[in-house]
């Protein structure tokens, strides 16, 4: 399966009403289900007689089950009077489904006997998705919930764009259109279709068993519409407004027709639609809306893709990965261990100064709108503030001159707390402006702009990679979440972990796979590639096996001679990384035969650099003696993730604690630079 996304025009002032009220309603559904389901895993959690005698009976008993949920849902629904004019109960029932997959992962645990957390209640701007039903491909024109009707064809042939050659159809491929080409010329307000009408023939004797001498006709539905590509939803079963019909917005260059084709060629394969929505501080009403539609077809790959993949499955190489907080080594040998074969090969991903003044730039505009949204929440409820101390010393000396005492507007102190420590009224009671609400939402699209840009950078690099070393990696098997602890910020910059899943997937797409090998099993840093153990610390960034203790005298990046050793490392089973061992005899014969292309691709970039702007010195790594609390301690006061988090009605960021600050400088003195290739 795959999935697109089809934006939706929702410019009409009824029609996006409607979807309001919709989303609404669906989520008073949602949050009414995950109560009861806190409610009955708490008496399930409860009863522990009856769950160790038999707790399938007492699940079954409490209706703990999804059964049992979809069953709530529907009572929620009917009880309530007002949902069955906005939510029909297929919505309710697969909304009940998707609460019971969390509770299930929390009641059964997973492969390596980890459950998830007690299920919890969301909030109203996490909720962004509302899921839709699978329609039946085997009932004709069943699709219970929303709809897409329409063609890709009769898209084309409603928004063909003017210079576009007639001959151009959606089973043709756009690659000979010049650069830059416009197949469709859709209005901005794009105008709703209206549903068929009149009678068309048909070949059901059904339809004309009570009507002898009549041409077997039917009325036209929906499932007639063959013009452009439109999401109907028939609405509750008690609502009076008729259908909710919402035009689909396509991309319009010629770039992506060959992408809108792969999934929307076929109407057969469509399968389920899911309505999302999205903050957009430009779009009416704050929100923007989308059409997921998945389709019963793999996604779709570009011919330069799979010619790219296609070269890099040939490629008979084994390389290894070592991940770092400020950067990623990969190092490849050829798969025979012979240098006729080919050279040793070795690349370091690092930010380049280009994208570390684009980050900066980003943290500082981040910073100024948390600011401003600050500023915003103590100008509408300056009575929950106190004065800031300046303020206070400010008005002291106003009174002690006998001046009148001036009026604070904004307020700069502490929030007023309990006694308790607590805030005298919660977050979610103020007054929000409308300029907060929407810097609020420029703020969270300024969030998912940044994440897909890190996305797209991940898959780029991975691309890269594979291309150059081939698809069989081995890398380290570490806890990222660790790093993140320690290093927040910095990993938040360079994003190791979706590096890594990125080159996983895209080793796994071109025909190979990364394998994980278990640091305590090979300890892949403390060992060179003649079998000797040369023990580091994190500080230690060079690697060097001195000739006077006994070693071979090599000498060269820390990451690249790990990456290097990964390369010759085995596992018994692939899946478990605990059965990784580390081949020594197969290290030192490579170290042998790749003497000099072995050296000089560990030492290039080992060359001395000044450090980045921004960083200094003293936000290295905690030294190895440093005590483990003491080194926690300041770890939690420093780190912390700087991607940017939606805001919503909870505590404003600029009153958290400080352990959600900045962080110090990785434990790395190496150069940022990019991609470089020292085969």
């Amino acid at each position: 399966m795959s999935v697109i996304r089809l934006p939706l025009v929702v410019d009409d002032p009824a029609a996006r009403r409607r979807v309001e009220l919709l989303f609404a309603a669906m989520w008073q559904v949602k949050r009414a289900v995950q109560r009861d389901a806190r409610a009955v895993v708490d008496a399930y959690w409860a009863g522990d007689v009856r769950r160790e005698s038999d707790a399938k009976a007492w699940r079954a008993e409490l209706g703990l089950s999804r059964t049992g949920l979809e069953h709530r849902a529907y009572a929620h629904v009917e009880r309530s009077g007002w949902l069955g004019d906005h939510v029909s109960k297929a919505l309710a029932m697969h909304q009940a489904d998707e609460v019971w997959a969390s509770v299930a992962r929390h009641l059964h645990p997973d492969a390596s006997g980890q459950r998830a957390g007690r299920p919890k209640t969301g909030t109203w701007w996490e909720y962004t998705r509302i899921p839709g039903r699978a329609r039946s491909h085997t009932v004709e024109r069943k699709w219970e919930t929303f709809r897409l009707h329409g063609t890709l064809a009769g898209h084309l042939n409603a928004f063909r764009h003017p210079a576009l050659p007639g001959h151009i159809t959606p089973s043709t491929q756009t690659a000979a259109l010049p650069p830059g080409a416009s197949v469709l010329a859709q209005p901005r307000n794009l105008p709703a279709p209206h549903r068929p009408t009149g009678r068309i023939p048909t070949s059901n004797d059904s339809d004309t068993a009570n009507a002898p001498g009549r041409a077997r006709t039917r009325a036209a539905t929906w499932f007639d519409h063959t013009g452009p590509l439109t999401v109907v939803f028939a609405g509750g079963p008690n609502s009076s407004d008729g259908e909710l019909v919402l035009p689909v917005r396509l991309p319009q260059g010629a770039g992506r027709w060959a992408y809108l084709a792969h999934y929307l060629s076929d109407p057969a394969g469509w399968h389920k639609v899911d309505l999302v929505r999205r903050r957009d501080a430009a779009a009416p009403g704050g929100w923007a809306y989308e059409a997921h539609l998945m389709v019963l077809a793999p996604g779709y790959t570009s011919p330069a893709s799979r010619a790219r993949r296609i070269q890099a499955a040939a490629l008979d190489r084994t390389g290894g990965v070592d991940g770092n907080v400020s950067s990623l080594a990969v190092l490849s040998f050829p798969a025979t261990g012979h240098p006729d074969h080919g050279p040793v090969r070795a690349d370091m991903i690092t930010l380049t100064e280009a994208e570390q003044h684009t980050l900066t730039v980003r943290r500082r505009k981040a910073k100024g709108r948390q600011r401003a949204l600050d500023r915003s929440r103590r100008a509408t409820n300056p009575a929950q503030y106190r004065p800031s101390r300046h303020q206070q010393a400010r008005d002291e000396r106003r009174q002690t001159a006998g001046l009148t005492p001036k009026n604070t507007a904004t307020p700069a102190g502490p929030r007023r707390t309990t006694t308790a420590k607590k805030p005298a009224q919660p977050y979610r009671h103020d007054q929000l402006s409308t300029s907060y609400r929407t810097l609020r939402a420029r703020h969270a699209m300024a969030a998912a702009r940044e994440a897909e840009a890190k996305h797209h950078r991940a898959r780029r690099i991975a691309a890269v990679l594979v291309a150059a070393h081939g698809p069989n990696l081995t890398v380290e098997d570490c806890d990222i979440r660790t790093w993140f602890r320690l290093w927040g910020r910095a990993c938040s910059a360079t994003t190791p972990g979706r590096l890594i899943a990125a080159l996983a997937a895209e080793c796994t797409a071109t025909g190979g796979r990364l394998l994980r090998a278990s640091t305590f099993t090979t300890a892949l840093s403390q060992h060179c590639l003649c079998g000797r153990r040369a023990p580091k610390s994190l500080r230690d960034r060079i690697h060097h096996c001195d000739p006077a203790g006994g070693g071979c005298g090599l000498r060269g990046d820390r990451d690249l001679v790990s990456a290097a050793l990964a390369a010759f490392t085995t596992l018994t089973d692939p899946d478990d990384p605990t059965t990784a061992h580390l081949d020594h005899t197969r290290a030192r014969t490579a170290q042998i035969l790749f003497a000099q292309g072995l050296q000089e691709a560990l030492t290039e970039s080992t060359a001395p650099k000044s450090a980045p702007p921004g960083r200094t010195r003293a936000a290295a790594e905690p030294r190895r003696n440093t005590l483990p609390r003491q080194r926690t301690a300041s770890a939690r006061r420093n780190a912390g993730p700087c991607t940017v988090a939606t805001p919503d009605e909870t505590r404003p960021a600029t009153e958290r604690p400080k352990a959600h600050a900045g962080t110090t400088r990785p434990h790395t003195g190496r150069p940022r630079t990019h991609i470089r290739d020292k085969s």
